[in-house]
């Protein structure tokens, strides 16, 4: 069991190093720029409020600690959770100007802050790269305040036979453009086979709340290519 979330540790490590450059350019093509829709919907029903603390992990380059930092006003305190150094090192630079936002390269499943801290916990499309997500869920639960929120932006199964059959259609293009645009086809399929075999929408709410988490509830967007899952520490 170590030997394989050691494995996956390293591949997901060795994905985000070969696609840290043009991180932000190959989601806007992948999604068609869809991504900045989902994200938005997604820190909308966080339904941030002023003068509160979020931890935002498997941050990438900052795009959800940005949104929610002026969706408060810029009242907020955001700690931002980045475990590939490269990632780390790029989103870190992108929000430097940010004083309210700070960074700190580790996992989701070990993160050094203290119980009952933050308000918002929130990871976008980073926990299906996790080793070992009921470490991960146990960790947002441990640092969260009592009343304080999960929420998790991820891919997820398209509901619409036909939308589903051409979305894998589309899906199998993935590699060849990364190899176009990145130069390597590695991460895309990664990518790909990560989304095929995740969980479902329902399975991943029940797991959620087998994490402890209460009054677990998904949306979708775009028919289920992704969803939106929240849950509250009470």
């Amino acid at each position: 069991m170590k030997s394989t979330i050691e494995d996956k540790d390293k591949l997901v490590n060795s994905v985000f190093s070969e696609v840290h450059e043009k991180y932000d350019l190959m989601n806007d093509l992948m999604s068609l720029g869809v991504h900045r829709i989902w994200k938005e919907k997604f820190v909308n029903w966080m339904n941030p409020q002023p003068n509160t603390q979020l931890v935002d992990v498997a941050s990438g380059t900052g795009d959800i600690a940005k949104l929610f930092h002026f969706k408060t006003n810029k009242t907020s305190n955001i700690t931002c959770i980045e475990p590939n150094n490269e990632m780390f090192r790029k989103g870190k630079d992108k929000l430097k100007k940010f004083e309210n936002i700070t960074w700190i390269n580790t996992g989701a499943e070990k993160i050094p802050i203290e119980d009952n801290t933050f308000d918002y916990y929130s990871i976008s499309f980073g926990l299906r790269n996790v080793s070992n997500i009921n470490q991960a869920l146990k960790e947002a639960f441990r640092i969260l305040k009592p009343g304080g929120r999960f929420m998790c932006l991820e891919f997820s199964k398209v509901e619409n036979e036909i939308l589903d059959y051409l979305y894998k259609q589309y899906s199998k293009a993935l590699p060849y453009v990364g190899k176009l645009v990145v130069g390597s086809d590695k991460p895309y399929k990664y990518l790909v086979e990560s989304i095929k075999k995740f969980h479902n929408q329902q399975e991943l709410a029940k797991v959620i709340s087998n994490n402890g988490f209460s009054n677990v509830e998904f949306r979708n967007l775009s028919n289920g290519i992704s969803a939106i899952h929240s849950g509250w520490k009470i």
